[in-house]
């Protein structure tokens, strides 16, 4: 089809639409979520089916159940299902109390500040959520910053720099499976390819939160009490995914592990077993469906040259590889800036990511990288993003206190943008 090969503008008319919506209703009511996501972009879903007359309906419709039968996006809500299996039985079996209590216990107290972004980092990655890090962590950073009389900016900055760790890197992490389905390659080759990218950023926040938290003391109170068996699945979670076991055995075991530890505990009644699992598969149902839906509105938006449009634009403003790698980065950090979702800003550029990729022969592994990193690097900043307002409301700070003290997102961008123009992409 001659539109398609040569690309057209007005086949992007959908995720203008949907941008519109999203950021209108919230400017106009004051509430960034007052427009759900996902009605927005049922919405631009519509859009999508309204163009390109020389299509039948029925033809469109073959389009995107196309789109939406492709393996990576069926792996990809499959996985979803599982990690949010995983997450609702290990925290109901006290796994992430176990661990951020194990964690405070172990480290000096003197280095309470770098320990808060370590114990983080943990959870995080054997968790896979941010925000259920920020939860877990940040009433014991506002204890420590009463005790310590450290800024309580600071120790927030901290766990929301270990959190946003284990967003960007954990192998269960909802931004990692999208990352890596879209584009098509293994977790633990995008995990070694993003681990060494941030590595600098990690070593130099630690060190940062050791200067400004040096000399602090914290004592553990009594009732925190931790159980190393309730850390147990999170290791094998980690492990397995690490030596590059089948996610779906990974999670399902990490899922029964848990159960058989929560009964054994008493924290978990066998009668509450399903229950639990239910939990957590419930918070995987948004993202899910809008899996689907973005795969339906980006299957039209190709069909109509929207995907071509967007690669000639990029083409003329880059060159080579370094370009393209920037490309794919700017793309990323634009669509999580208006969809404040980190997830759905890689499920909504993962498809033009995989287009650019291809263009100018960047690895698979190095996309999905790019995209999970600068997703995560805006989404932790972004003063009206899900995280940083949890982290604020349980601080009673403003996010416009934490952000200058959120290391490892800013120190993270900026070390893998040097990074981009100091090597070739591999």
């Amino acid at each position: 089809m001659e539109k398609e090969r040569e690309g057209r503008a007005s086949a992007l008319l959908p995720i203008g639409v949907f941008l519109v919506l999203f950021l209108g209703v919230s400017l106009i009511s004051g509430d960034f979520y007052a427009m759900p996501a996902i009605v927005a972009f049922l919405i631009a879903l519509l859009v999508a089916f309204l163009q390109n007359r020389d299509l039948s309906f029925s033809e469109k419709l073959h389009i995107v159940a196309e789109g939406v039968g492709d393996d990576n996006i069926i792996t990809m809500c499959l996985i979803f299902l599982a990690a949010g299996a995983f997450s609702g039985t290990v925290t109901a079996a006290g796994g992430a109390d176990s661990t951020v209590y194990l964690g405070l216990s172990i480290l000096p107290t003197g280095v309470a500040v770098m320990g808060l972004m370590v114990i983080g980092c943990f959870i995080s990655i054997s968790m896979g959520t941010s925000m259920g890090t920020i939860a877990a962590l940040a009433p014991i950073a506002v204890g420590i910053s009463e005790k310590t009389g450290f800024p309580m900016a600071i120790c927030i900055g901290a766990v929301m720099s270990g959190a946003m760790f284990g967003d960007n890197l954990s192998m269960i992490s909802d931004t990692t499976i999208a990352a890596v389905r879209t584009q098509g390659c293994e977790m633990k080759d995008k995990f070694r390819e993003n681990f060494l990218m941030v590595l600098p950023a990690a070593i130099l926040s630690l060190i940062l939160y050791v200067i400004l938290g040096s000399g602090g003391d914290y004592q553990l109170q009594e009732t925190h009490s931790y159980q190393l068996v309730q850390v147990l699945p999170y290791l094998v979670v980690l492990i397995g995914a690490l030596i590059g076991i089948n996610v779906f055995v990974v999670l399902i075991s990490g899922t029964v592990l848990s159960l058989v530890v929560g009964m054994a505990t008493g924290t978990i009644a066998a009668s509450e077993m399903f229950t639990v699992m239910k939990s957590g598969i419930v918070e995987m149902y948004d993202i899910t469906v809008i899996s689907i839906i973005v795969a339906c509105i980006v299957s039209l938006i190709k069909k109509n040259g929207g995907i071509t449009y967007l690669i000639r634009v990029i083409r003329a403003r880059t060159h080579g590889k370094t370009g393209g790698e920037y490309g794919v980065a700017l793309l990323a950090v634009l669509v999580d800036l208006v969809t404040a979702n980190n997830t759905v800003a890689i499920v909504m550029a993962g498809p033009i990511a995989k287009e650019i990729s291809a263009e100018y022969e960047i690895t698979p592994r190095r996309t999905a990288s790019l995209l999970d990193i600068f997703a995560s690097v805006t989404q932790g900043l972004i003063p009206y993003g899900a995280q940083m307002l949890l982290a604020a409301e349980k601080a009673g700070l403003s996010p416009v206190q934490i952000i200058p003290y959120t290391f490892y997102p800013i120190l993270m961008g900026v070390s893998v943008l040097i990074l981009i123009g100091v090597r070739k992409g591999r």
